[in-house]
């Protein structure tokens, strides 16, 4: 790799320097290294214009949280330009650099292409309402309906390619890839999945009832989630959200497209999970 575009979460600790950092080592080993500047990211908030990534871009260095990493996924869906984390937040399962001393390391690996690259699967989420479609995004981690009033048992009836599955009441629901079952489901109580692979759980938040269970669907599965009351909200990686209505539907299925994650041959999923369990 010779080509590198840098998004910086400022507001991190340490990421400008990190970003002054990567940017003047690669730049010393003649690759091209460009960043995103504040005013270049859409509405001035943590949105990254994909028309600003130069279409010669290699690889796509974030620095910040796994929400940054998340976040330009998102924004630059369909691009299938590789990427890599440096963790400047907090718990970092998705990014590959959490210390000073490793920045160099890693980006000689680039620079040497001594990498291999790991396709993670999306999830796509339509919203509809009175039978039409008011909303259609994608997810690299989970699509949550959770509930927008204090203290208010919530009601889903579930489907899975059209096929009735259950009705659920519980303080939310949220359907997680592979990537996002350490996220939200995991906290929910799903289980951890291996990031490679293909499948979508579907986990009840908080559930009142005891037999309650996530559910490992395939990726080809179609689910439907139904409002049986109001006073709930859809959230796609805890970033786009809508206020729902009573009788709203959210079909959720597998997408076309896909985040490229750099995987440095050093660290490995069950490393890095063991070593964040350790800390739990």
């Amino acid at each position: 790799m010779r080509h590198f575009y840098i998004i910086a979460n400022l507001d991190k600790e340490y990421a400008k320097d990190a970003q002054a950092f990567i940017k003047t080592y690669l730049e010393a080993k003649g690759a091209v290294c460009r960043f995103q500047r504040a005013d270049n990211k859409e509405g001035g908030g943590a949105h990254t214009r994909a028309e600003e990534v130069p279409e010669d871009t290699e690889c796509v260095i974030t620095i910040g949280g796994d929400g940054t990493l998340i976040q330009a996924a998102r924004d630059l869906a369909g691009r299938n330009i590789p990427m890599v984390g440096v963790n400047r937040g907090h718990l970092g399962y998705l990014n590959q650099v959490s210390r000073q001393e490793d920045m160099a390391p890693v980006m000689d690996a680039l620079l040497e292409d001594r990498y291999h690259l790991e396709r993670r699967m999306m999830i796509k989420g339509t919203v509809c309402h009175e039978g039409k479609t008011v909303l259609e995004d994608i997810a690299l981690n989970e699509i949550a309906v959770t509930r927008l009033v204090p203290l208010k048992v919530l009601r889903y009836n579930v489907y899975v390619n059209d096929e009735y599955l259950n009705e659920y009441a519980a303080d939310g629901v949220l359907v997680a890839t592979p990537t996002g079952s350490t996220a939200y489901n995991l906290s929910a109580g799903g289980p951890v999945i291996a990031p490679a692979a293909r499948m979508m759980v579907l986990t009840p938040i908080c559930s009142h009832s005891l037999n309650a269970r996530s559910i490992v669907l395939a990726p080809e599965d179609k689910i439907r989630i139904r409002l049986l009351n109001k006073g709930q909200v859809v959230s796609f990686d805890g970033d786009t959200f809508m206020e729902l209505a009573e009788g709203d539907s959210i079909w959720i299925e597998g997408s076309q497209m896909q985040t490229v994650m750099v995987k440095l041959r050093q660290i490995s999923f069950m490393q890095n999970l063991s070593n964040h369990l350790a800390r739990m």
